[in-house]
């Protein structure tokens, strides 16, 4: 019998497919996923439906609906469910953990009791059912287990590490905090790109960056030619003490902003901010290097504060000099970051304050995994052209 339905579904998808082209994609996909599903709930159960066995593990409870958006279009899905609540079906796993890990924040906000009323209406919103404590406590079990084996997986050989910070709130003996977000971002020897790992701690101090970088080196991550970063003072001091031989560049999109700050007048700022970006965009380090004394007697007198700022800090930005002209379009800042960073606000926009470090690990681990995941089914980040 069980044979017989699943052929009738592939049946179906096949009949989509040749009759809609494209346009039956959406549905075909959705009927995959469901008997996937399916399948996988009777494996859980070691059972098919209604079949009488001493293996069973347990009982089927019907299905709760579900809309996912993916690249076919927004699914409807039916999702299994049993009676003790212990199956969740792998097949939602990619593309919904950052859904689950809100989720879970927000309920977890809710069942601590530092909630308000609308967080309740979207907890029960967002999860389809009263939250208890319980049921918090063991979703949030199963989604950190697997997220810890991402964020402990062994690394290998990249050529460029990214080092990018971010900051949320963090609820912390009954206060507000601004707890700081590390990520560490790789390219290997193939030009290929991924997510290294992530750490929630207080600040940016040199002992948090400096137990995250040793953590990767712990891991296996090796092979690193450049460390490309923002100016962070603990950053740069953690840096040296873990990568002490590896050469180190200053995003330049943060260097134009900072040099900002040290121009006297507004009617000033457009011209400083071309003058710097001729330094950065020079062909070779001894052009960049005369064009940066050419611009430090520039402002000798009519902005001295930012002669001096530019003649200690610029040369930091022009480290990628150094290396091949293919790579340092890409390497020249931390832009690597910025689809993470917006795709992170977006999620941790609803939560707002984080009930715990916990918590936010979660949210913001699982956001990376799944930008991980499509980075390596994409395209590499500097082609392979360049890297012969």
């Amino acid at each position: 019998m069980a044979c017989r339905v699943k052929d009738n579904k592939i049946n179906s998808v096949i009949k989509l497919i040749s009759e809609q082209g494209f346009d039956g994609l959406g549905e075909a996909v959705t009927l995959l996923i469901n008997q996937a599903m399916d399948i996988e709930r009777s494996h859980h159960l070691q059972a098919e439906p209604y079949e009488r066995t001493e293996a069973r593990n347990g009982y089927a409870n019907g299905y709760k609906p579900k809309k996912v958006k993916c690249r076919a279009g927004e699914l409807d899905l039916r999702v299994p469910q049993v009676r003790d609540s212990s199956f969740y079906p792998s097949a939602l796993d990619r593309g919904i953990r950052s859904e689950r890990a809100l989720k879970l924040a927000v309920a977890e906000m809710y069942v601590q009791g530092v909630a308000t009323r609308k967080v309740k209406a979207i907890t029960e919103e967002l999860c389809g059912f009263e939250i208890s404590s319980t049921d918090v406590s063991r979703a949030a079990k199963m989604l950190d287990e697997s997220l810890e084996v991402w964020r402990q997986r062994p690394l290998g050989s990249y050529e460029y590490l990214f080092l990018d910070a971010r900051y949320e709130k963090v609820r912390r003996h009954n206060a507000v905090v601004d707890s700081a977000v590390l990520v560490a971002y790789g390219v290997d020897n193939e030009g290929n790109r991924r997510i290294l790992g992530v750490s929630v701690a207080l600040s940016e101090q040199e002992t948090h960056w400096r137990d995250f970088l040793e953590s990767l080196v712990t891991r296996g991550l090796h092979g690193i030619k450049l460390v490309i970063s923002d100016a962070h003072a603990g950053l740069k001091a953690a840096k040296k003490a873990v990568f002490p031989s590896v050469p180190w560049q200053r995003c330049q999109f943060h260097l134009q902003q900072n040099a900002q700050s040290y121009v006297p007048k507004k009617s000033m700022k457009a011209q400083v901010a071309a003058d710097i970006r001729a330094i950065l965009q020079a062909p070779d380090g001894e052009e960049a290097q005369r064009l940066l004394n050419k611009m430090v007697k520039k402002y000798e007198t009519s902005a001295p504060d930012l002669s001096r700022w530019m003649e200690h800090n610029v040369p930091e930005s022009l480290t990628i000099m150094q290396f091949e002209e293919a790579h340092r379009k890409k390497i020249r800042t931390s832009n690597i970051a910025e689809r993470c960073n917006r795709e992170i606000k977006r999620r941790t926009r609803l939560a707002s304050i984080f009930p715990n470090v916990e918590s936010c690990l979660r949210l913001v681990s699982a956001v990376l995994v799944e930008i991980d995941e499509d980075w390596q089914t994409g395209r590499s980040y500097i082609a392979s052209d360049a890297k012969q």
